[in-house]
């Protein structure tokens, strides 16, 4: 049996991630000692485990709640239960991609068409220009605007 203390440590985590997890029924100590103390076991340092993994590798609390229910009662699951959690999130993971990509793209678009131009003051600058005329930040035009100094190395 393990204090709190110990087996955070054997968790790499605090004692307050411990009780945060208890808090939310995720793990649940085996027992308390004479003075009071929770005291975890073995299965709960299994557990523990179970969760970090789930966790790194993108897992919600609620998500990894499901899957401890299932590991409870394994038998009485599909491998199709656990996969669908799985495949949602890997769904949801694509959609975030996607969604990365396209404010990247945005981005990339704004800010190759600025001169960057250090003798220029921003009057003229076709970043907040986008920024301000846009309807469509997925696709934000830009209007190239000439350079204060005249002398910009984008040509404008």
């Amino acid at each position: 049996m393990y204090l709190i203390g110990q087996l955070a440590k054997l968790c790499n985590v605090s004692s307050d991630t411990l009780r945060f997890y208890e808090k939310n029924g995720l793990i649940e100590p085996a027992g308390r000692s004479d003075s009071g103390y929770r005291l975890y076991s073995e299965d709960n340092l299994s557990r523990v485990k179970f969760i970090l993994r789930a966790k790194a590798i993108g897992l919600s609390l609620g998500e990894i709640c499901e899957l401890l229910d299932i590991r409870l009662e394994a038998s009485q699951h599909s491998c199709a239960e656990v996969k669908a959690i799985t495949q949602a999130k890997l769904n949801e993971v694509d959609s975030k991609i996607a969604e990365l990509q396209r404010i990247r793209g945005a981005l990339k678009k704004i800010n190759d068409a600025c001169c960057g131009h250090r003798n220029d003051d921003a009057s003229h600058c076709s970043i907040l220009g986008a920024l301000n005329d846009s309807d469509d930040m997925a696709n934000p035009e830009v209007k190239p605007e000439p350079c204060h100094s005249g002398q910009c190395q984008c040509g404008h």
